[in-house]
């Protein structure tokens, strides 16, 4: 059967996909370039706002647009999220769960037309992530058109921030235990990444539903070892998971164990933070960014802040603003904040007009741009390990370990496995 996959959202979405992509290839399935070439197109969906929603629907009929005799499959958070709703868009033959993600091949079998068959009613299948505490059993794999390769080793969450649905569709945290771990990153490095990205939705708490626990920094010592000439790098970890025994395995071992944390700080308001019910303060995200820029040299350091939140008065914005000016932070992503049904922000009073949200946001971005530039140009003359992000054009695009990108002038010639 001819499949085509499409991700939305996260990293460890992208992480399954590329997963569920060498299963399909492993199993005899041919992986098509779009789903005009496809016999079926799984798009593994997210939901983190209404927009996420949207965009997963108008994808679904651009799809079937594009292709009329297509099967459409939908996985992934919005699928979990609306599943009744997913099944009776009349473009969908198939709604498979976060849960269920390991049983694509066998519900891609049921989805083969039978010639004169009349069309079924959608297949649904999706477990109430509340009530599963297994890890779904998916091995990462080297992607197609990427080089460094995402490897997954946490899912789900405990928290309860009051602007995110995530807990609700991919359920309690649970981990990937250290071993099988360490088995799929040696797999990657076998295979030729030259990078390996340790992902999950709250990473930071990896460990702490295994016997015996562990923590993300007795994970990373144990995986370092097996790299070879690889490089580690992790992703978001919260402000206040991030402890001394990670920062000096950070100093004692970059650039393999790459110099970058993305820490998510949301606001920099005491008031607006107690009502995200973030479990951090400005204070510590000060600390903690001030820490790393000392014990680790070059260190890249980037955030997500989220503005208009709900009671984000004027001086509550400065507050974020002043912090994140004089944090050594090389980026923030900015995000606007917008009411998500479901999550206890949305009924909250003291909504911030739009075009306040707007200004806002236009006055991050600014300092995020002016900060990324200022930390470029720190490290200009310096010599770096990089890896090829994109190797096709006339000038590659490298990505150093600090998370800074450069664009080669020379002519370099590289092996196909290099290439994204």
């Amino acid at each position: 059967m001819r499949v085509t996959l499409a991700t939305h959202g996260c990293r460890l979405n992208q992480s399954e996909t590329d997963a569920m992509e060498a299963a399909l290839v492993a199993s005899g399935h041919d992986i098509a370039e779009g789903p005009e070439d496809a016999e079926v197109f799984v798009l593994n969906s997210c939901t983190i706002t209404h927009q996420a929603d949207a965009d997963a629907r108008a994808q679904i009929r651009r799809a079937k647009r594009r292709n009329p005799a297509v099967r459409v499959l939908v996985t992934g958070c919005y699928a979990n999220a609306e599943p009744e709703l997913v099944a009776a868009m009349p473009e969908v033959d198939a709604v498979l769960g976060n849960g269920e993600k390991d049983e694509l091949q066998a519900v891609l079998e049921g989805l083969a037309p039978r010639a004169g068959a009349e069309p079924a009613a959608p297949f649904v299948q999706v477990t109430a992530l509340k009530r599963r505490k297994s890890f779904t059993p998916l091995t990462a794999a080297t992607p197609r058109r990427r080089t460094r390769s995402l490897l997954k080793v946490q899912d789900g969450c405990n928290y309860r921030c009051s602007f995110c649905i995530v807990p609700q569709v991919r359920g309690g945290s649970r981990s990937l235990a250290v071993a099988d771990v360490v088995s799929q990153a040696r797999g990657l490095v076998d295979a030729g990444a030259p990078e390996v990205v340790l992902t999950g939705i709250h990473l930071g708490t990896f460990g702490r539903d295994l016997r015996p626990r562990v923590r993300l920094a007795d994970l990373v010592a144990a995986v370092l070892p097996v790299l070879g000439d690889a490089r580690l790098r992790l992703s978001s970890l919260d402000p206040h998971e991030v402890d001394d025994d990670l920062i000096s395995l950070m100093a004692e071992n970059a650039p393999q164990l790459c110099r970058y944390l993305h820490l998510p700080v949301q606001s920099g308001d005491p008031d607006v933070l107690r009502a995200m019910r973030r479990g951090h303060t400005a204070g510590d995200f000060a600390e903690l960014t001030a820490k790393l820029a000392a014990r680790v040299p070059g260190v890249g350091l980037g955030t997500d802040v989220i503005v208009g939140f709900p009671g984000e008065t004027e001086a509550a914005f400065e507050n974020t603003y002043a912090l994140l000016r004089d944090a050594p932070v090389a980026y923030h992503h900015v995000f606007t904040y917008s009411i998500r049904k479901g999550t206890s922000a949305a009924s909250m009073p003291d909504q911030v007009p739009p075009q306040v949200k707007a200004a806002r946001n236009k006055a991050l971005r600014e300092l995020s741009h002016a900060q990324t530039e200022a930390f470029s140009e720190r490290i200009v003359g310096e010599v770096v390990d990089a890896v090829i992000e994109q190797g096709r054009q006339e000038h590659p695009m490298a990505l150093a370990d600090n998370y800074v990108r450069a664009v080669s002038y020379t002519h370099l010639t590289l092996p196909t496995s290099d290439l994204v």
